[in-house]
């Protein structure tokens, strides 16, 4: 089982900035008008992905790390749906919006695979994914 002292070490939150990242460089071609609408609501959501999981990790509970974790796969479908938006609008065309959406499509299922795995892990093991306190790291 490795260790997990930081959650920067996370492959999902690796994932996720590269997700972000993305997503920023996609709304760069959204018109200046919808700076504080379509912009910033998708690059928010983007954002939480990220800080979800980062948030959840250093919350000393797996309880709550898989609370965090389904508050990043709601960010996802947010994120989903504004790709929409933005394809009707024609702020992106059919291939951005394909590219991305599976992109965030991807990244739901990883954290949904994480997620079951916290919760499948329980069943089998006792002392599963607790938290370290004194040193501050999980074991998976």
């Amino acid at each position: 089982m490795p260790t997990i002292k930081l959650f920067e070490e996370l492959p999902v939150w690796k994932d996720a900035r590269k997700f972000a990242n993305k997503i920023y460089n996609l709304t760069k071609k959204f018109p200046k008008e919808e700076r504080y609408g379509l912009t910033s609501q998708i690059t928010r959501a983007a954002v939480s992905i990220g800080s979800n999981i980062a948030e959840g990790f250093d919350r000393y509970s797996k309880k709550d790390f898989i609370r965090f974790l389904i508050i990043a796969r709601g960010s996802i479908s947010e994120i989903q749906n504004n790709l929409y938006i933005a394809l009707d609008l024609k702020y992106i065309n059919q291939d951005d919006f394909q590219e991305a959406y599976a992109l965030a499509k991807e990244l739901g299922k990883q954290i949904n695979g994480f997620i079951k795995y916290l919760r499948s892990y329980d069943k089998n093991n006792s002392k599963a994914n607790k938290l370290n306190e004194e040193s501050n790291y999980y074991q998976f």
